[in-house]
């Protein structure tokens, strides 16, 4: 027996967080009954419907790419904008795979995705606090105060403080008046960099994803090209999340 949405997630639909919301939502059924319990438990051979529509394991094999996001894109399977999509750059995957976590629009760099809910579990769930690095470009300069004000939390919106991060100047271009900065969060809240810099009253001009945790964006990879994860990237993300298990 196996919580109904470890099952859902497993089989490759969608996250475990977001089948837990779609539970809520009761938009579950088991054998045609609407489940809204989370931890519900359920068996292999009993049918789960969602929408309406059985769910059926067709990712036995499972699937992990890094693809170099870019700009203009949003990191959705479907857009009811028609705005191009992340998943436009990797038609030649015949697997139904997803983004783990989310990119804005028109931030670029590292994006993983999958058909696995246990890794995409790994990756986002709050407890996991999984490093993500970004190269940001910001307006006007960054002087040593702001830089130390980042580190330790800010206010992104009424009563909410960022956690600590790690905050590095790389350079001040200033025939452009512009900074460089990397910086380290392991929060994924909506605009967090982009808001934490407005927090300091400045602005980010442009934003890349460069690292998550150990695994670094590919410099091989040009904007809109993938890659397979390599089986000692999988294995290591996930012996991760076994440490933290033990803790």
């Amino acid at each position: 027996m196996e919580r109904l949405q470890k099952i859902i997630a497993a089989r490759g639909y969608c996250s475990r967080r977001k089948a837990e919301e779609l539970i809520v939502q009761g938009r579950v059924k088991v054998n045609n009954i609407v489940v809204t319990t989370l931890g519900t438990k359920v068996s292999k051979g009993d049918q789960v419907h969602i929408d309406n529509k059985i769910l059926i394991d067709k990712n036995n094999e499972k699937i992990y790419l890094m693809l170099n996001k870019p700009r203009n894109c949003v990191s959705t399977m479907y857009d009811p904008q028609h705005r191009k999509t992340v998943l436009n750059y990797v038609k030649d995957v015949s697997q139904r795979i997803y983004p783990v976590g989310r990119l804005d629009y028109d931030t670029s760099g590292l994006l993983l995705l999958t058909n696995d809910g246990e890794f995409t579990n790994i990756i986002t769930h709050p407890s996991h606090i999984i490093n993500k690095t970004y190269h940001v470009l910001v307006s006007g300069c960054l002087v040593k105060n702001q830089l130390q004000q980042l580190a330790m939390g800010v206010e992104i919106e009424p009563g909410i403080i960022t956690s600590h991060a790690q905050a590095k100047l790389i350079k001040y271009q200033e025939d452009k008046d512009v900074s460089i900065l990397l910086l380290t969060i392991h929060e994924g809240r909506k605009h967090q960099v982009k808001k934490m810099i407005q927090a300091i009253g400045h602005e980010v001009l442009k934003l890349k994803r460069i690292a998550i945790g150990f695994l670094q964006l590919d410099e091989e990879l040009k904007p809109g090209e993938w890659r397979y994860l390599k089986p000692k990237e999988i294995k290591r993300f996930f012996g991760m999340a076994s440490q933290l298990k033990i803790k």
